[in-house]
């Protein structure tokens, strides 16, 4: 025969298993949930575009500010957006974008990554000319010339400070 504190405690126990299997069983659903919804999401072209341009805009005020580890991060952004870019839309509308990728990644992001490691305010502007001034032949090559982008003239972003460290 079974105590009674006996029989509470293997109550309890049997109780905190099948809590502890019904938790894992739900967490693995959940997960299995979470993962097949990720799986399936692709962002488009242009909510991809539209994060390259908020980057674009953040780098020109963290270079004009000599804030060089924060234009160092955009630019790393900036290349892998194009990587994704790449990876999702390797054409796009019947145009191969590698080409336009290439000169992108391949030029103008290690000239400007050369400017912010020299700190060198004048090589990072004609370099993020150069960028700006690509983005728009590959606009053009794409046919959509409608969206041509310039250096930005004011701060998108009120809520974060482009001073460098210390200067904030």
């Amino acid at each position: 025969m079974i105590s009674c504190s006996r029989f509470i405690a293997l109550a309890c126990a049997g109780l905190l298993s099948l809590t502890t299997a019904t938790a894992q069983a739900q967490m693995h659903e959940h997960e299995h949930k979470a993962g097949s919804a990720a799986a399936a999401y692709s962002p488009g072209l242009g909510e991809i575009m539209a994060l390259q341009q908020m980057r674009h805009s953040k780098l020109w005020f963290a270079g004009r500010a000599r804030d060089w580890p924060l234009a160092a991060y955009e630019i790393d952004e900036l290349k892998e957006g194009f990587e994704d870019i790449g990876k999702f839309f390797p054409m796009h509308e019947g145009i191969s974008l590698k080409p336009m990728l290439d000169v992108l990644t391949q030029k103008d992001i290690p000239a400007l990554a050369r400017a912010i490691e020299r700190r060198d305010r004048a090589a990072f502007t004609r370099a993020f000319d150069g960028l700006t001034a690509d983005c728009n032949g590959c606009h053009r090559s794409a046919k959509h010339e409608f969206i041509h982008i310039r250096r930005p003239t004011a701060l998108p972003y009120t809520n974060q400070t482009f001073a460098p460290a210390g200067h904030k």
